[in-house]
C-alpha cells in the first residue's frame, strides 16, 4: 500500500511538472530572484551526487575536445557568466569554459559545468547577445535539468510515468550519458525545459542589466545562421527548434515578465577585443610548398 501511494506520488508530481507555468509562479516574478525554488520537486540525485557527477563528466568532455587557450578569452567569459549568476537562481558554484570548435553550440552538464563553442561567441553580435545564450544555460544549471531529466527517464523505464504524459519526451539518463566515450553526444533537454530556460535565461539577463531583448536577437541569429548553412547550429540545438513560436513565446514574456528599464548594457570594449581574438585565432590552411605528384 505505502508503494502504490509512493509511486502515485512521483505520477502526480511528474505530470504537474510538465505543465505549463502558471500566472502566479514565482518563476515568472523577477523580483523573487535568488529567494525561489526553481529546481522542480522530483530528482533521484541529491545536489551532492549531482556535483560529483557533473565535476566526472566535464573531465571526461575536456578530454575529447581542445579548449580555448587565450586566458583573456577564458576570464571574459567566466567573469561575464558569474555576473549572471550571481543574478541567478542557482544554489551552487558554477563554472564556464570555452570550447575550440566553430559548430555553434553551448550546453550544460549536471552540476552547472557550461561549456560555450567559440563558434557560437562569434556568432553573436554583442555582449549582450552572448550573455543571453550563457544566461540560458544557467537556466538549465539552477533548474537542474540534467539530473531532472535523468529522473524522468527512470521513472519512464519503471513505468511508473507513460511516456505520452510527457509530451514524447524523449533522451538518455545521466548515468548513461557517463557511459559513452562523448558524454553529451545524447544528452538532451525536452522542450519543456528548453522552454523553461528561455524563461529563466531572459530574467537573469534582465537582473544583471542587459536588454532581455538579446534573447530574441541571439534567436534570430542562431536561425538565420541555419537557414544559410543547414547543420551550423549543433544538433543539440535543433532538438528545440528556433520557430517563429519559440521566438514569439520569448518576446511575449519579455513584454509581460521584466519592468523595463531606462538603460541596459549593449556592449562593451571587451567583449569587442574578445571577439576580435577569437576571429584572429581561427587558422586558415596553409599551402603546401611540397610539390605536387602526378601518378601514372
Amino acid at each position: 500500500m505505502r508503494k502504490g501511494f509512493t509511486l502515485g506520488l512521483l505520477l502526480a508530481a511528474a505530470v504537474t511538472a510538465a505543465l505549463p507555468l502558471s500566472a502566479g509562479d514565482s518563476r515568472k516574478d523577477p523580483a523573487e530572484i535568488g529567494h525561489r525554488k526553481v529546481s522542480g520537486s522530483v530528482n533521484f540525485y541529491s545536489l551532492a551526487q549531482e556535483l560529483a557527477l557533473g565535476k566526472q563528466l566535464a573531465i571526461e568532455v575536456e578530454k575529447q575536445v581542445r579548449m580555448v587557450e587565450d586566458p583573456v578569452v577564458s576570464e571574459y567569459v567566466n567573469r561575464l557568466g558569474q555576473n549572471l549568476a550571481r543574478n541567478s537562481d542557482v544554489e551552487f558554484p558554477v563554472s564556464f569554459q570555452v570550447i575550440e570548435s566553430d559548430e555553434i553550440n553551448a550546453f550544460t552538464l549536471p552540476g552547472g559545468y557550461i561549456f560555450i563553442n567559440a563558434g557560437l561567441v562569434r556568432l553573436t553580435a554583442n555582449e549582450s547577445q552572448l550573455a543571453a545564450a550563457l544566461a540560458h544555460e544557467l537556466g538549465h544549471a539552477a533548474a537542474r535539468h540534467a539530473t531532472r531529466q535523468a529522473t524522468r527517464t527512470q521513472l519512464v523505464k519503471l513505468g511508473i510515468v507513460p511516456l505520452s504524459i510527457l509530451g514524447g519526451w524523449t533522451g538518455f539518463g545521466v548515468a548513461q550519458a557517463a557511459s559513452l566515450g562523448a558524454p553529451m553526444a545524447q544528452f538532451k533537454f525536452s522542450r519543456e525545459f528548453e522552454s523553461e530556460a528561455d524563461l529563466l535565461g531572459l530574467q537573469y539577463l534582465w537582473k544583471a542589466g542587459y536588454d532581455p531583448n538579446a534573447s530574441v536577437d541571439l534567436f534570430e541569429n542562431l536561425a538565420s545562421s541555419e537557414r544559410r548553412e543547414p547543420g551550423s547550429v549543433a544538433r543539440l540545438f535543433r532538438t528545440h527548434p528556433l520557430t517563429l513560436d519559440r521566438i514569439g513565446n520569448t518576446q511575449k514574456n519579455i513584454d509581460q515578465i521584466p519592468p523595463s528599464r531606462e538603460e541596459y548594457v549593449i556592449n562593451t570594449s571587451e567583449y569587442e577585443e574578445v571577439r576580435e581574438r577569437l576571429k584572429s585565432a581561427v587558422k586558415k590552411p596553409e599551402k603546401s610548398e611540397a610539390p605536387t605528384l602526378r601518378r601514372q
